[in-house]
């Protein structure tokens, strides 16, 4: 059984015939080098992993007052602004930002339509005006 490649070229196996003839420490001392192998691949893969999800990514952040567009799209079950679901806005707004409640989530001073609506939303709900 294949446990992870390491680099482009090694391969490890889990050789099932080999830990029978093993006993005692020596099975317990290859089975804990085969583990430490594993998490080792599994670390380096989601760096890499990691890395290419970071390209794309962008910190946003907002100020106090500053104004924003809210999207709405995820509530379209729940609140339709129009009849059409294909014609429903995605964003609506601009709506002014009152507090910055955490280190990702922002107070919006809505209006009186909108009071079912949470008024605290995450950064990647707003979209800059």
């Amino acid at each position: 059984m294949k446990l992870c490649t390491e680099g482009s070229v090694e391969f490890h196996y889990w050789d099932i015939e080999g830990l029978r003839q093993l006993e005692g420490p020596e099975l317990v001392q290859q089975t804990v080098d085969k583990i430490q192998t594993v998490k080792k691949c599994l670390k380096a893969t989601q760096d890499r992993q990691k890395s290419y999800t970071d390209k794309h990514r962008s910190e946003m952040e907002y100020e106090v007052g500053e104004k924003v567009f809210l999207k709405v799209s995820p509530w379209r079950g729940i609140l339709r602004f129009r009849k059409q679901k294909k014609l429903s806005p995605r964003y609506i707004g601009p709506y002014e930002i009152l507090e910055r409640v955490g280190p990702l989530a922002y107070q919006l001073a809505l209006p009186v339509e909108l009071l079912q609506i949470h008024y605290v939303f995450h950064v990647s709900m707003l979209q800059r005006y």
